[in-house]
């Protein structure tokens, strides 16, 4: 039997910075993200955890357990395993990591940023966004204070607060953030740093969730062709991809958008395998076009599929 259809909401599933959604702050910091993604790339390998973990027992052995940087250690893990979508792993690492730091260096250091945003994502995963909202307004105000309001590393939690209040429908105050965000990495960059294409991104994707497709568009097809350039399979390049795919769903152009999902679901099944949630992210919205065209027996297995990953991960 196929399952009932829940409303999608323009939002949810078409934005991410690590492979399963938003920006860490320092991990992401200028000249870092090539670093951060070729982590990602890495971790169905096992090479990455492996590292992260032997990195942690041996500053814990040189450093004892309560320094700041055994706390950056775990914070980083908790990162991977969240990429991984180890929900349940990453969270008390995060804790963890946020109740050293602030022990440590005191609760407004810009360290203490780095778990609260991990938690916020991990938080936003579930749901929580009361308390999402609360560690990302937290993380912004830190970033702001200890660096200015126009450093360019004050554009990450602002692109995360900007999704949140997406997915809330509350575009009013996520325009102005999404905006903010990619003018701060567009001045500090340069406009065709494949980096901008993740503000990019969100800008496209808050035009969208508004019905203002003809802005959205060329913004999408700007941040796909940023992300092209590292390559056409480039695991980022499933992000524009997916936005692409749902501008064209909600324009009733099914044939491109189901052309765009099946690429986008090729590129993050091939980095993050078959049982990843951004999968299922993807399998959701294709069963939607399925459903809508009257194609149930197609429909039917997608959502299954996604219904099961999502099961395991949360």
């Amino acid at each position: 039997m196929l399952p009932a259809a829940t409303a999608r909401s323009r939002c949810s599933s078409s934005h991410s910075c690590a492979p399963n959604g938003d920006f860490p702050i320092r991990t992401c910091a200028i000249g870092s993200t090539p670093g951060l993604w070729t982590l990602y790339e890495r971790f169905q390998d096992g090479q990455a955890e492996l590292l992260h973990q032997r990195a942690l027992r041996l500053l814990e052995q040189m450093l004892g357990s309560e320094h700041p940087r055994v706390a950056t250690s775990l914070c980083k893990l908790a990162f991977l395993y969240r990429a991984q979508g180890r929900y349940e792993q990453a969270e008390p690492l995060f804790q963890h990591s946020l109740r050293l730091l602030e022990q440590a260096l005191g609760p407004e250091h810009p360290q203490v940023a780095d778990p609260l945003t991990g938690l916020a994502m991990l938080y936003k995963t579930q749901g929580k966004y009361e308390q999402a909202e609360s560690l990302y307004q937290r993380a912004l105000r830190i970033q702001e204070q200890a660096l200015g309001p126009e450093h360019p590393d004050v554009a990450p939690p602002l692109n995360n607060l900007a999704m949140l209040y997406c997915d809330l429908g509350k575009y009013k105050q996520a325009e102005p953030l999404g905006q903010r965000a990619l003018c701060l990495f567009e001045q500090a960059l340069g406009p065709e740093d494949p980096s901008v294409a993740f503000m990019l991104d969100t800008v496209a994707t808050l035009y969208r969730a508004q019905g203002k497709y003809e802005q959205a568009e060329p913004v999408y097809q700007r941040a796909l062709r940023l992300f092209e350039a590292l390559g056409p399979e480039d695991l980022r390049v499933a992000h524009p991809l997916n936005g692409l795919a749902m501008l064209r769903y909600e324009q009733g152009e099914d044939e491109e958008a189901e052309s765009l999902y099946q690429r986008a679901l090729q590129i993050r099944e091939r980095h993050l395998g078959p049982q990843h949630p951004d999968v299922a992210d993807l399998l959701n919205n294709l069963g939607d076009l399925y459903r809508e065209q009257g194609k149930y027996e197609q429909a039917e297995p997608l959502y299954q599929r996604a219904l099961s990953i999502r099961e395991q991960h949360l």
